[in-house]
């Protein structure tokens, strides 16, 4: 049988197609699908907020309570809870509130717990009551985290039971209007509830539907100051533990894992066993993976798709990893940046600002030039700004960025674009930067450091250190006349009021010209300790020491 030339032509035409776009636009059809994925997905939103349906991570939730009661939601410690489980604990939490009558709809409460299931129980019944739930990061003490309760101006605080020490710290200076309650049977704090023994005897009857329905998609339904996730079954552990890692993904055949840079090191940085790609992980979502720690993850645990994203939960743009390209946060093309309008544009760090040129207008950057990172505001793409800090959300903002009237959300971070139009982040800009997987904000670190009596000023950034993701913080010290440096009071000072991760690792005094530099075992607050006695021997023998190093 002979085909007609046509046909021929035609499977020329389309081979010839085919090898243009291989060689030419090798990206396309991933590229389009993805683009597709989040069209889709808009187009739902939309059409949600058209109908004036709005459907809350809650609502989605029950939803799958009723159709799936018995599949696992929650995995930990070896113990398995249900849909239905989770589903009717929190009613009980949802109860022990609405027959106490503190609470009614939009009031916000917030939570201080670490990573149990009665974190999502409460949140959960929060929720069905119509509640603004702050997401507290339990590693904040003292006066950072009264600052974050005077954020959210919560009408009652809920307190784990292993954080009943920061309680503690906070209560004498704890604002009278709002409530305390604990997740304990019983309480031996004045004017604090018990939590857990009210849920013990609580029905687990749902609450009426109608408390918890939002009325918009600006509703506020949380505020987080710290990171977070749902998704279906979600295997949980009090502590990340990274020689138990594996053991538990094989265990409770685990599919999908969120990362921080950190934890991919951390797992790399385990002895090496038998059969390590023997798991059934098949895709990795996160961020902050260094791009050796990256090539080093894939050659040994497999061939597992890393999703590596760019975003912030206050933002109004986001990149994600689609293709695997090794150290990209993800990638971009005409019609993305149609819908999600960016650039990178030329920043000055010795002012910490963006460039302007003779006209006032700010600059592009080329590609494989790093750039500070905007995305343009508008009903599409809005930008929200922060609980209670109006100062800090019109910081966040620049206007008349290329032409008159325009508006851009400033991220704080520069990221490179190369010629395919993949982009990589590159540095953080401003008075933050990140360490251990947590933002440290200088100031927070340089103001609890001014308290102590001999310090006249204190300058605070990150520094990079050898085979560790992020900075870690440096403080540059001036003593006041005549003071001498006080390293014990130092050491109570920052753990008191800060955080592990946003404590100084290094020091440097203007005055002696000396470091404490701490290049190994960084988690351990005995190596900070020992690295500063042994600058405070080195100042007693007045001895010039350029640096030193702790091994």
């Amino acid at each position: 049988m002979v085909l007609p030339s046509w046909v021929a032509g035609v499977a020329v035409g389309i081979a010839s197609l085919h090898l243009i776009q291989k060689l030419f636009f090798p990206y396309f059809w991933a590229d389009l699908r993805y683009l597709l994925k989040v069209l889709l997905y808009g187009l739902r939103v939309e059409s949600y907020r058209q109908r004036g349906k709005i459907v809350t991570v809650l609502d989605k939730f029950v939803k799958l309570a009723e159709k799936q009661p018995h599949k696992a939601f929650l995995i930990y410690d070896g113990k398995v809870l249900s849909y239905r489980d989770v589903d009717r604990r929190s009613n009980r939490v949802a109860q022990v509130f609405l027959s106490h009558g503190t609470l009614k709809k939009g009031d916000t409460v917030a939570l201080l717990m670490g990573n149990e299931p009665d974190f999502i129980h409460v949140w959960f019944g929060l929720a069905k009551l119509g509640c603004v739930v702050a997401f507290l990061n339990f590693n904040v003490r003292s006066r950072s985290l009264l600052h974050c309760l005077s954020s959210c101006e919560p009408k009652i605080l809920i307190v784990g039971a292993d954080l009943l020490g920061a309680l503690e710290d906070i209560l004498p200076n704890l604002q009278k209007d709002i409530g305390v309650w604990v997740m304990t049977k019983d309480s031996t704090f004045p004017s604090v509830h018990s939590l857990l023994d009210k849920m013990e005897a609580a029905s687990e009857d749902p609450v009426p539907v109608s408390l918890r329905t939002a009325s918009n998609l600006k509703s506020s339904v949380l505020y987080i100051f710290t990171s977070g996730t749902t998704g279906a079954t979600c295997v949980l552990r009090k502590k990340f533990s990274a020689s138990q890692f594996w053991s538990d993904c094989k265990k409770y055949n685990v599919t999908v894992i969120q990362y921080i840079g950190e934890l991919c090191r951390y797992l790399c940085s385990q002895p090496v066993k038998d059969r390590e790609k023997n798991h059934k992980v098949r895709l990795a979502v996160g961020n902050g993976v260094r791009h050796d720690v990256w090539r080093e993850f894939l050659d040994r645990f497999g061939a597992i798709k890393i999703c590596e994203f760019y975003g912030a939960t206050e933002g109004n743009i986001c990149f994600m990893n689609h293709t695997g390209k090794i150290g990209s946060v993800g990638r971009t093309n005409f019609f993305y940046k149609l819908f999600f309008p960016f650039d990178l544009i030329k920043y000055d760090f010795q002012k910490d600002e963006a460039i302007r040129n003779k006209h006032g207008w700010c600059e592009k950057v080329k590609k494989g030039e790093a750039g500070l990172l905007i995305s343009q505001v508008n009903a599409k793409n809005p930008f929200f700004g922060y609980a209670g800090n109006k100062r800090h959300t019109e910081k966040k903002l620049l206007s008349e960025v290329f032409k008159k009237g325009d508006l851009y959300f400033n991220t704080g971070d520069l990221l490179v674009q190369d010629h395919e139009n993949f982009l990589y982040f590159w540095d953080r800009t401003g008075d933050t930067f990140r360490w251990k997987g947590e933002n440290v904000a200088t100031t927070e670190v340089s103001d609890a450091i001014v308290m102590l009596d001999f310090i006249q000023e204190a300058n605070v950034y990150g520094v990079s250190v050898p085979d560790h993701e992020g900075k870690a913080g440096m403080a540059s010290l001036i003593l006041k006349k005549n003071r001498a440096m006080d390293l014990e009071q130092m050491y109570k000072q920052v753990v008191t009021y800060l955080p592990g991760y946003a404590r100084p690792l290094f020091l440097r005094i203007q005055e002696v010209q000396y470091f404490v530099l701490v290049l190994k075992n960084l988690l351990d607050d005995r190596v900070w300790w020992a690295a500063a006695m042994l600058a405070s021997y080195i100042k007693k023998k007045k001895e010039t020491v350029g640096y030193v190093e702790i091994l």
